[in-house]
C-alpha cells in the first residue's frame, strides 16, 4: 500500500498549493519585510551504527590541514552538531544509518543507532542498501515500531519508531496495487487530481516516502530521497522480493514534479550513491572523479538545488552544473560519524526557492578534542553494558594481525580464513568441497593488540568477530558443475553481461587454487581450476559453500543461481567461532591461493 507518509505530505502539500499557507506567528513577523531567510543543513551519511568511536582506519580522517586525526564516535557527533546548529537548522541524512553495524548496534537490530539519530534531532534521511539489511519488512517496523517478531523487544521495551522520517523516492512496489493507487487519489481530490494521477502513472506506487518538507523560517524545504538503483545486486533477494529500484534520475525528477505541484521550490536530494576520490585529499576539496554520483548530480532536474550524497564513504565538495546551465552542490561527508556536512544557504521569501549564488558549504571533521555529550555518552554506555556479556566473549586466538587488505590477486588473509571457516561448517551436512567469500562482507581485520576491555593480546572476542562479518547471512552449499564455477569466476571482472561495476575477488577457501589474466577478454579470464590439487574440469559437479547473499546471485554473482541442491547451514559469524573453537591459535593465512598471469 502507499505510505501514509507519503498521503500526509501530499495533502498538506496541495492545501499549500492552493495559497493556504501556514500562518505566520509572531515568530516569524519579522521575515515579512526580509528578501531571503536563512537556512542551515548539517548532514551525515553511512554512519552505520558507530555509537562507540571507531577504530583503526575507520576512526581516522584527513582535516582541512592535511591532518590525520581521530575522528567519530555518537557522543563526539552529538557535541559538534550543537556547536554547528543554530536557530536555521535541519539536519538530514544519506543513508546507511544502519545495517553492517557493531554488535552495540546489531544485537538490537540497530534500534540503538536510530534511536540515537533521533536524539540528535536527524529529521529525514534517505535509505541507503544497507537499511535493506534484514528486509523491507524489517525496515516498515524500524520506521514504525513494534518489537521484532522473532527476538522480541531489547532491554530498552517496546521499540517505539524512528523519530525521523526515511524516505526512498525510487523505491516503488513491483506489483502495484490498483485500490491503494485509488485511495489515495480520492484522499487527495481537488484540482490536484489528475496531475497527481499523471505523476503516479509515470512513477508507480511507492514503497517509501518519496519527499518530505520542513518549513525554516516561514519557508518550506523539500527533501528527495534515494538510494542507488544497484540495491537488489548488494543486499539479500528474499528480503526485497517485492520491490523496484529504478533509476534515481527518472524518480528524482518525479519526485521534483510532486514538490513543485504542492509549492514547494527549494528542493535538496539526499542520494545514497556517491563516487571515489583522489586519496588523502581534504574533506572540503573537489577530489570527487565523476561517476554514478555524478551521473545523478548533473542530470537531475534544474530544479532541485543541492544533492548531498553517500554510498562511497569519501568526503567531497563539489559545483556541478545542472540541465539548465545552473551551479549547484554536490557533496559527501566521509562515513562512521567522521565528518558532518553543513550547508548555509538562503532562501528568497517571495520565490520560495533558493538563491544559489548563497550556498556555501564546509565539511567539519568530527574530532575527539572536544568534550563528549554527557547525555550521549551515558546512552552509549548502558547499551555497551547490555551486549558486554556477548561481546567480550572469548573466541580463540590469533598469533598476529590478520587483515581484509587485498594482496595483488585480490584475495586477502582474512577472507581466505572466513572462507576456510564456511567449508568447515558446511562440510558435515552440506557435503562442500569448496568455499567462496564475498570480499565486501569482510567488514574489518583482526588485530593482535588487546582492546580496552582487557582480553589480552591475541585474543579474539565474539565481539570482535562480528565486527567482521555483521550480517547474520547464512551459509548455504550449492551444486555447481566446473564449467558453471568457472563463469562465477569471471563474473569477478568487468565487462559482462552482468555490468559488475569493478573487480570484485571472491575470497577462496585454502583448498582451491586457480589462475587468471589481466589481459584476456573477458569470459576467457579463469584456467588452472584445482580442489586439493587436482584439476577441475568442465563436466564435473562441485558442492560449493557461500553465504546466502552470494547464493542468491549478490554483488552481481548471477552464477550462483544456476546451483542447485540448496543446502543451509548455520549463520555465518557462528560457522566463524566455531572455527576458533576448532583451532584455538590461528596463524594469518597466507593469500596465495589466486595465481595472476598478464
Amino acid at each position: 500500500m502507499m505510505s501514509r507518509s507519503f498521503l500526509r505530505l501530499a495533502t498538506a502539500g496541495v492545501l499549500a498549493g492552493a495559497g493556504l499557507v501556514l500562518a505566520i506567528g509572531p515568530a516569524e513577523a519579522g521575515n515579512r519585510a526580509a528578501k531571503t531567510v536563512p537556512v542551515r543543513l548539517l548532514s551525515l551519511n553511512d554512519f552505520h551504527g558507530n555509537l562507540e568511536p571507531p577504530t583503526g582506519s575507520s576512526g581516522r580522517m584527513v582535516d582541512e590541514n592535511g591532518a590525520t586525526v581521530d575522528a567519530g564516535g555518537a557522543a563526539y557527533v552529538a557535541t559538534h552538531l550543537k556547536q554547528l546548529s543554530d536557530k536555521n537548522t535541519l539536519k538530514v541524512a544519506q543513508g546507511d544509518l544502519i545495517g553492517a553495524t557493531p554488535l552495540i548496534s546489531a544485537a538490537y537490530h540497530d534500534e540503538p543507532s536510530v534511536e540515537f539519530l533521533g536524539k540528535v534531532g536527524v529529521t529525514a534521511s534517505a535509505v541507503g542498501n544497507h537499511e535493506f539489511d534484514e528486509g523491507y519488512g524489517e525496515l516498515r517496523r524500524i520506521m514504525r515500531g513494534g518489537c521484532h517478531p522473532v527476538d522480541g523487544c531489547s532491554p530498552a521495551g517496546e521499540w517505539k519508531g524512528a523519530d525521523y522520517t526515511y524516505l526512498g523516492a525510487n523505491v516503488i512496489f513491483k506489483r502495484p496495487d490498483a485500490a491503494a493507487e485509488k485511495e489515495a487519489l480520492a484522499a487527495l481530490g481537488g484540482q490536484s487530481t489528475d496531475s497527481l494521477r499523471g505523476l503516479l502513472k509515470e512513477y508507480g506506487i511507492p514503497a517509501l516516502p518519496p519527499v518530505t518538507v520542513r518549513w525554516m523560517n516561514g519557508v518550506p524545504v523539500g527533501f528527495i530521497g534515494l538510494v542507488t538503483k544497484t540495491t537488489p545486486n548488494i543486499v539479500t533477494s528474499e528480503g526485497i522480493k517485492d520491490l523496484e529500484f529504478i533509476d534515481e534520475v527518472k524518480a528524482a525528477n518525479v519526485a521534483s514534479k510532486l514538490l513543485k505541484l504542492v509549492g514547494v521550490k527549494a528542493q535538496v536530494v539526499l542520494v545514497h550513491e556517491g563516487d571515489q576520490v583522489t586519496p588523502g585529499q581534504s574533506p572540503d576539496a573537489c577530489s570527487a572523479q565523476p561517476g554514478a554520483g555524478n551521473r545523478i548530480a548533473t542530470q537531475v532536474d534544474a530544479e532541485i538545488d543541492m544533492i548531498l550524497s553517500g554510498h562511497s564513504h569519501q568526503a567531497y565538495l563539489c559545483t556541478v552544473t545542472d540541465p539548465a546551465g545552473g551551479a549547484r552542490l554536490y557533496s559527501q561527508g566521509g562515513s562512521f560519524g567522521r565528518v558532518i556536512t553543513k550547508v548555509d544557504f538562503q532562501v528568497d521569501v517571495r520565490t520560495r526557492d533558493v538563491v544559489r549564488s548563497s550556498v556555501v558549504a564546509d565539511n567539519q571533521v568530527v574530532t575527539r578534542t572536544v568534550t563528549p555529550d554527557p547525555e550521549i555518552s551515558a546512552f552509549v554506555q548502558t547499551w555497551k553494558d547490555n551486549v558486554a556479556p556477548v561481546a567480550n566473549k572469548p573466541l580463540g586466538r590469533i598469533t598476529a594481525d590478520i587483515t581484509n587488505t587485498a594482496s595483488p590477486s585480490g584475495e586477502s588473509s582474512l577472507g581466505n580464513l572466513i572462507a576456510d571457516g564456511q567449508l568447515a561448517a558446511a562440510k558435515i551436512g552440506g557435503n562442500a568441497q569448496i568455499a567462496l567469500m564475498n570480499p565486501g562482507g569482510v567488514r574489518a581485520g583482526l588485530t593482535y593488540l588487546g582492546s580496552p576491555a582487557g582480553e589480552g593480546n591475541g585474543v579474539v572476542t565474539y565481539g570482535e568477530a562480528f565486527t567482521v562479518q555483521p550480517f547474520n547471512n547464512l551459509v548455504q552449499v550449492i551444486t555447481l558443475t566446473g564449467a558453471q564455477l568457472k563463469t562465477i569466476l569471471e563474473q569477478q571482472f568487468t565487462g559482462g553481461p552482468n555490468n559488475q561495476a569493478f573487480t570484485k575477488i571472491l575470497q577462496p577457501s585454502s583448498n582451491f587454487t586457480y589462475t587468471y589474466s589481466t589481459g584476456a577478454a573477458w569470459g576467457s579470464k579463469v584456467s588452472n581450476l584445482k580442489i586439493d590439487g587436482v584439476a577441475v574440469t568442465d563436466t564435473q559437479t562441485i558442492r560449493v559453500a557461500a553465504n546466502n547473499f552470494l547464493v542468491g546471485g549478490g554483488d552481481a554473482f548471477l552464477g550462483f543461481k544456476d546451483g542447485t541442491d540448496l543446502w543451509s547451514g548455520p549463520l555465518d559469524i557462528d560457522a566463524f567461532a566455531a572455527y576458533f573453537a576448532a583451532n584455538p591459535s590461528i596463524t594469518p593465512p597466507v593469500p596465495n591461493h589466486i595465481t595472476v598471469t598478464p
